[in-house]
This record gives structure tokens, C-alpha cells and sequence, in this order.
């Protein structure tokens, strides 16, 4: 019901704008009353942007999966292909998914609370790789947090070009652009 429910919201947001569909106007679209439909979902964003809760728990299962060896870099990058997942399956709904929220002021932000919320998870993760009760330091963070931004400038590029530049490229570009060099002075 609530996937159902979601996808009925997502179309008509693409129909009507964001900001012109109440949560009445959800309810009735998906032939259910609106405290049922906030049952499943507290407020729009909420049908819009619950696809990203579990994102970041599948995110660092797969980086504490990744083989020991693999420098942190590369295990964050290679663990972001599960959110890409749903970019390879089906890339017209995903770009007019990621355009809805990049336009909309209010999903943005959710949107970026939302990954905020992952970075903790991503840095615990990231420490667990090398020994599980390492504590999570100062570095681990900062690659989770650079990690995530990568993800989300590869996405901006690839939703200002229409769908037309491939998006593993453009992430493994934003990746290779912060990759760490040898010998650094600063």
C-alpha cells in the first residue's frame, strides 16, 4: 500500500508541481481517505522522499562488505552502486524523480537531511572495514561526507544534461576529482 501510495503522489507531482497538489488532493488520487493516507505517509515529502530512508543502510552494509584491502575511496565509491541501482533500472523515472526534488526547495532540503543522516552510519562503517571496534575518526567522516557529495554533484550534471551523460561516469569523474594524491604538501 505505501509503494502503492508513493507512486500515485510521484505522478501527480509530475502532473500538477509539487507545491499545486495537496495532501487531499493525494489521498483522493490514490482513492483513499487522508488520514489514511497519513497513516502511511506525515507529510508530501514524505511520499516523495521515503525511497531514501533505507538507502543509507544499504550504502554501509555494502561499504562494510567491500573487500579489506580496498582503500576507503574506492570502497565508498564502489558502495554507492546501490544507489545507482534504481538509475540503471529505470532512468526516465529516476531523472524526472531527481528533477522533482532538485526543483522542489522543500525536497531538496529533506533530501540533503536525509543523506546528513547517513554520513555517521558511512564513517562507522568505513572504520568497521579495517577493525570492528575502531572507533570512527575525523577522516572517516570527511570521506563519507565528500563521498556523498560527489554522488550529488554527479547527479546535478547528469539531470542538467537530461538523462544524456552517463552517471557512473560522472561519479566515478567527482571521485577521481578528490581522489587522494601521493605526495601532498600543504
Amino acid at each position: 500500500m505505501r509503494a502503492e501510495l508513493a507512486r500515485v503522489a510521484f505522478g501527480l507531482f509530475r502532473q500538477q508541481g509539487f507545491d499545486n497538489v495537496t495532501l487531499s488532493d493525494l489521498a483522493a488520487a490514490a482513492g483513499v481517505s487522508r488520514s489514511t493516507f497519513l497513516r502511511y505517509f506525515g507529510s508530501k515529502e514524505e511520499a516523495v522522499l521515503s525511497a531514501f530512508d533505507a538507502q543509507g543502510d544499504r550504502v554501509a552494509d555494502t561499504l562494510r562488505a567491500r573487500p579489506a584491502d580496498e582503500d576507503d575511496w574506492t570502497a565508498l565509491r564502489r558502495a554507492l552502486d546501490t544507489v545507482l541501482e534504481q538509475y540503471r533500472l529505470d532512468p526516465v523515472g529516476a531523472l524526472a524523480m531527481t528533477r522533482l526534488v532538485f526543483d522542489t526547495p522543500d525536497l531538496c532540503a529533506r533530501r540533503l537531511e536525509k543523506q546528513h543522516g547517513w554520513r555517521p552510519s558511512l564513517a562507522q562503517a568505513l572504520a568497521e572495514r579495517s577493525n570492528p571496534s575502531q572507533l570512527t575518526t575525523l577522516g572517516h567522516s570527511v570521506r563519507a561526507a565528500a563521498a556523498l557529495d560527489c554522488l550529488n554533484v554527479a547527479l546535478d550534471h547528469w539531470s542538467a544534461s537530461d538523462g544524456q551523460l552517463d552517471l557512473v561516469d560522472l561519479l566515478d569523474e567527482a571521485f577521481a576529482a578528490l581522489a587522494p594524491r601521493r605526495a601532498r604538501h600543504y
